[in-house]
């Protein structure tokens, strides 16, 4: 049995759930999968190791995200108008394709294309997703406005290039959504089943309701889908009136020793991180983009360490710490609820190469994926950089947990005062791995003497790091919510601390997955670039700790994914035996 998998190019939450599904499915006596995708073949390498091929081909258009939580609503629909005007002759060439190889089944996550080119060709086709491309795209005409951070001007010229993210965000009209969208949606009716994964928001191909457009079913006040929708959601899969069966968590298995002491340490050792550190808590910080490898594989050389020491905080603050500074700074100022603190750096744009291979400048860290992020060096004062205190936003993109329905404004009279500081890390108890650097980034760090300003606390990750291994060995993950992230944070235990992308719709459901299976805290955009995760982080840990020190302990949960693994292949390959060709 033969099955041509047509993988997005969108990001590799779809290139490493997809490599995990395929690995399942060639322990499959007599099966064999061709995976297609302009995602790179290196982060299908798992899958191609036991015998997946792969062929580079465009089969989807994409979302164009300017940052890892950004999403430019004008360039996306271009790029959208600009694949579908070339959506028959690709059509064409991906159905003489499957007939060329005598492919039994198309597995679709979540390229539309190769919904159509199944039905095109008389084969079955099955979506593998927790949501789907039209309901993006319609999103695009949210009125909720992601407005941009405010910038200052320092040493960005010098680090960056000049971005258009800083442009306004302005909704597309509907009616020019709404053919695109149509076309999209019509391909994903081809499809014949559904494997629904974890995380899942509607799926407008699979459900009589809710309906297109996508911005209908979010409340732009509070960013949340509207009470109709989450009742929806909860509604079981056989009354949509179409075949979904629900299917667990697909991620990639860290390797089998990653929980003892001495896989610990063999990790930790590969990043430079020194001995007697290695009982230290871990704050992994990932916004996409690394590459990934295979376990085992071999490491490029330890960085040597960085000198400079972090300054001492002189001001800690315990308990909701995100609570306390929000509502302080309000009382101050008089208004709530969005805070914008003065950006460090103007951002990259798309696809923008950095025109340094720093990591790290005197007052910044360059976090790969995302804005660079200010050090904590002065206390947020009337005296700062602003001129005063920082300002208020009326609208977040994403409401803020600690709002004035359940923070305490009325602190003690020497409670806040001019020592107030931003921090990074909760203590000294903490250390930091950042990942994604690139192959420049990362021979700079090797060599040392280019990234001498990183905080001594904080380290940088091998380039083809794996992924899964160092999810399991962190206390906490910060990143973006994204479905590979928010997965293997909730297969190894790991609480999340995430940064919003509110304009990418996916991201109500993977919310949902970590309140229910998982621990979610999130931390606003301003305070992740202003360098003040402290508060965040202690949270995360203190609801997260108990379950993470049991998944250490318990060495059962790869054999149990093993055993999911095999009966969801057995499950698929038996459905399409029974399907027959048209």
């Amino acid at each position: 049995m033969l099955f041509a998998f047509y993988v997005s190019g969108h990001g590799y939450g779809h290139a490493t759930r997809v490599s995990a599904l395929t690995r399942h499915l060639l322990q499959v006596d007599g099966v064999q999968v061709f995976i297609v995708s302009s995602a790179p073949k290196l982060v299908f390498a798992d899958a191609i190791e036991m015998g997946a091929r792969y062929r580079n081909a465009h089969i989807d258009p994409v979302i164009v995200q300017p940052l890892a939580y950004r999403v430019d609503r004008q360039k996306s629909v271009a790029a959208l108008k600009s694949f579908l005007e070339k959506k028959d002759a690709m059509l064409e060439t991906e159905q003489v394709w499957l007939k060329e190889i005598n492919a039994d089944c198309v597995l679709s996550d979540a390229a539309f294309l190769g919904c159509l080119a199944a039905k095109g060709v008389g084969i079955p086709a099955i979506l593998v997703t927790n949501f789907t491309f039209d309901s993006v795209y319609s999103y695009l005409s949210t009125s909720l406005v992601d407005a941009p951070t405010v910038t200052s001007p320092d040493e960005s010229h010098t680090v960056h290039h000049h971005i258009d993210a800083q442009l306004a965000d302005v909704p597309v009209p509907p009616e020019e959504l709404k053919p695109l969208v149509e076309q999209i949606h019509a391909g994903y009716r081809c499809a014949d089943l559904l494997l629904r994964l974890p995380g899942y928001i509607p799926i407008p191909s699979f459900a009589v309701e809710p309906q297109l457009p996508s911005s209908e079913w979010v409340n732009p006040l509070t960013n949340r889908f509207t009470e109709h929708v989450l009742a929806l959601l909860d509604v079981p899969p056989s009354a949509s009136g179409r075949q979904i069966i629900p299917i667990p968590l697909l991620v990639r298995p860290p390797s089998p020793s990653i929980y003892s002491v001495a896989g610990r340490s063999k990790l930790l050792d590969s990043i430079g991180i020194p001995p007697h550190r290695h009982s230290n808590k871990i704050l992994v910080v990932s916004f996409g983009g690394q590459v990934f490898r295979r376990p085992g594989s071999a490491t490029p050389s330890t960085p040597k360490r960085l000198s400079r020491e972090l300054s001492p905080v002189r001001h800690s603050l315990d308990g909701n710490h995100l609570a306390d500074a929000l509502g302080r700074l309000a009382k101050s100022n008089g208004a709530l609820p969005r805070l914008t603190l003065p950006s460090p750096l103007d951002s990259p744009s798309p696809g923008s190469l950095l025109t340094s291979s720093r990591i790290a400048t005197a007052s910044h860290i360059c976090i790969p994926g995302a804005p660079p992020v200010s050090k904590p060096t002065s206390p947020l004062s009337p005296t700062s950089a602003t001129g005063g205190l920082p300002s208020f936003q009326t609208i977040p993109p994403t409401p803020i947990e600690y709002t004035p329905s359940n923070v305490n404004f009325e602190p003690a009279e020497d409670e806040f005062d001019s020592d107030y500081f931003p921090q990074l890390l909760p203590d000294d108890s903490w250390l930091a791995i950042v990942c994604g650097v690139s192959k420049e980034q990362w021979n700079a760090v090797a060599d040392g003497g280019m990234n001498d300003d990183l905080p001594d606390s904080f380290f940088v990750a091998p380039r083809d790091v794996y992924m899964p291994d160092l999810t399991a060995v962190a206390d906490v993950l910060l990143g973006k919510l994204g479905y590979g992230t928010v997965a293997e944070c909730v297969d190894s235990c790991t609480p999340f601390v995430y940064v919003s992308r509110p304009l990418f719709i996916e991201e109500h459901g993977l919310r949902r997955l970590l309140e229910k299976d998982g621990v979610g805290v999130e931390l606003p955009r301003e305070l992740y670039e202003a360098g003040d995760w402290a508060g965040a982080i202690r949270d995360a840990w203190a609801m997260g700790c108990a379950a993470k020190e049991a998944k250490r302990g318990d060495d059962t949960g790869l054999e149990k994914k093993k055993e999911e693994g095999r009966q969801m292949a057995d499950v698929i390959v038996k459905w399409v035996g029974a399907q027959g060709r048209s």
